[in-house]
């Protein structure tokens, strides 16, 4: 019997990526899939690979932002499987490999590994209304319409799993080049802790990953066009010397889905030793 036998996890940004390899983990331990992203293309692959595995899968395009999707996306996975056992939020905006962002980006991170005079690194002062407004319809918001419309499931069931993925930018002052990112974040992580207190007593078990460095996409990107000054900068500060493998991050989720702890209102941090 593997761990997730016969559940129903519903996965947001479950495209390439982090979304990706968790929810083609909790596949190969017995779940079967609803996934969905805004990139039809990374669904679809997603997809294959959760039916290689011998499971179901539903792949929706969707826009966790918009309330209306998200209940019709609910709605279409309660139709087909019944209900809807475990949640993972993992869609999310991050910060991009723009000019701008990667300049903010490097300042705040030589401004931590190297002497250099102390003065202001003028990044809150740079941002536009857009660059601070951008982040919340997914990151903020897309949590709370999904959690919401899975508790409506689940509730009544007095059974499930929810797992946010958070970050450690919510955690302290990692992603500092980033404050609208950052201040999502922490969001997430106190909608966690209230959630969890809610709808413990329905035995609903509510977490969050805070995740490290993940190497994805984003950062492959990075690290595709960064100096090797700028690429050791931001190593240097992981005690790891490396960034986490999204397979690292989704053996946490499959365990937080499963039933065999006792976490509850808990964020969990894999980051190399970033922040301890």
């Amino acid at each position: 019997m593997t761990k997730l036998q016969d559940k129903i996890a519903l996965v947001t940004g479950a495209g390439l990526g982090l979304g990706g390899a968790i929810a083609q983990a909790m596949a190969r331990e017995g779940a079967n899939l609803v996934i969905c992203d805004i990139d039809r293309e990374a669904l679809a692959h997603t997809r294959a690979a959760v039916e290689a595995a011998g499971r179901q899968c539903l792949a929706l395009r969707c826009d966790v932002s918009d309330r209306e999707a998200v209940d019709a996306m609910f709605a279409q996975a309660a139709e087909r499987f019944g209900t809807v056992d475990i949640l993972v939020n993992n869609a999310a905006r991050i910060p991009s490999g723009s000019k701008e962002d990667l300049g903010r980006r490097n300042r705040h991170y030589a401004y931590v590994t190297t002497p250099m005079p102390r003065q202001s690194l003028g990044i809150v002062t740079s941002l536009t209304d857009d660059d601070w407004l951008k982040w919340w319809g997914v990151n903020m918001h897309g949590v709370f319409y999904c959690t919401r419309a899975a508790l409506r499931l689940m509730e009544p069931r007095r059974s499930g799993k929810i797992i946010n993925i958070a970050s450690v930018a919510g955690l302290g002052t990692g992603s500092a080049h980033s404050p609208g990112y950052s201040a999502s974040k922490a969001g997430v992580i106190n909608l966690t802790k209230t959630t969890a207190l809610d709808v413990a007593g329905a035995n609903i078990y509510v977490n969050a990953i805070a995740c490290g460095g993940v190497m994805t996409p984003p950062f492959q990107q990075f690290f595709a066009t960064a100096s090797e000054a700028e690429k050791n900068n931001l190593l240097q500060m992981i005690p790891l010397g490396r960034l986490g493998e999204p397979s690292e991050y989704a053996s946490l989720a499959v365990y937080l889905a499963s039933d065999e702890h006792y976490l509850v209102g808990q964020v969990i941090s894999p980051n190399g030793g970033y922040v301890m």
